[in-house]
């Protein structure tokens, strides 16, 4: 790997002035700069090493990764991040993944070139390895809702597990007992914790059956889809836990479709607690997560670490409430 060194021999001119060209200093003639630039360009330096060895540089932004923002629950995700980081006097630089690992490293790549002081991923992508290089260079780091399992870095999700028990108890006291999951993709870690909670609540019943349980994606098609192959499969299917409200949306549709009353004769039950939750038809029974302050939490800690240089690995799980609507309650709110 290149190093300063490397670049000042090549260009002809001091470290001092490598520095200077890289910090973007009015102090060094064009001619001068642009010699520098083209050997940082042959060497394939990575200029970000630099900043990070100037005593204190910060430049006061810090990035965060999302995986889709078309998805209805991270811009609520983004805003507790934006407004917490505002009132720091920090700037946020947002980027979609669309869960593609290596299109997050190259933002890590690109980004680090623009001295950022540390990133935030709401990912399930993010690849240990990158984990592991933004932690060697010192680069603060915490990853929010999916991610890895364990991380050497701060991980902050909500009690996934506990809300889907929540969510099978409340249809059971509603009188179900045929109750399915659609759950998400099984590499998410919030949608493993989401069976888990599931199969923990609905294993005892007497209608249980393994059959009941079906994947979806995280959107209204696959839960649509879904329901199609449940109703096929069990006549006397008369609750549906969704592993999140896209998903619960589209089981809604699924039902209307078919004729099928909600919530005579099929319950639901979603889990996130967007917004869209509260204008569909019937309004949809949800495991709200703190959606908004997960966000604000992450920025904090984020930015705890990078002004104090202290590390911080630990997993903070916050709890979900139960909102119960029409979809599963008659004449609820």
């Amino acid at each position: 790997m290149a190093t300063i060194r490397d670049v000042a021999r090549l260009a002809g001119v001091s470290v001092a002035t490598v520095s200077r060209v890289i910090n973007k200093m009015e102090s060094v003639n064009p001619e001068t700069a642009g010699q520098v630039l083209k050997a940082i360009e042959q060497l394939q330096y990575e200029p970000n090493a630099v900043a990070r060895g100037l005593a204190g540089k910060r430049m006061g932004i810090i990035a965060l990764i999302l995986p889709d923002i078309l998805n209805p629950f991270f811009p609520a995700l983004a805003r507790g991040v934006e407004d917490v980081a505002h009132k720091k006097g920090l700037t946020v630089i947002l980027g979609n993944s669309d869960d593609v690992g290596l299109k997050e490293s190259s933002y890590i790549k690109a980004l680090k070139k623009k001295y950022v002081d540390g990133f935030i991923f709401a990912s399930n992508t993010i690849r240990e390895e990158d984990v592991e290089g933004l932690r060697k260079e010192r680069i603060p780091i915490v990853l929010l809702d999916r991610g890895l399992d364990t991380a050497s870095c701060a991980v902050i999700r909500s009690n996934n597990r506990q809300g889907a028990k929540l969510a099978v108890r409340h249809l059971i006291e509603q009188g179900c007992r045929s109750i399915a999951h659609i759950y998400g993709p099984q590499d998410f870690i919030t949608a493993r914790e989401r069976l888990l909670g599931y199969e923990e609540a609905a294993g005892g019943l007497k209608g249980y059956s393994p059959s009941l349980m079906i994947p979806g994606n995280f959107d209204i098609e696959s839960g649509r889809k879904a329901v199609e192959q449940l109703l096929a499969r069990h006549s006397n299917l008369d609750g549906i836990f969704a592993g999140n409200d896209l998903m619960a949306v589209g089981a809604l549709k699924a039902l209307h479709e078919r004729g099928i009353r909600v919530p005579e004769q099929v319950k639901v039950c979603g889990f996130d607690g967007i917004g869209l939750a509260e204008i569909t038809e019937p309004e949809l029974t949800t495991i709200a997560q703190p959606v908004y302050e997960m966000g604000g939490l992450a920025a904090r800690i984020l930015i705890e670490e990078i002004e104090s240089g202290i590390r911080d690995n630990h997993l903070i799980e916050l709890d979900v409430t139960l909102v119960p609507r029409k979809s599963t309650v008659k004449g609820g709110s």
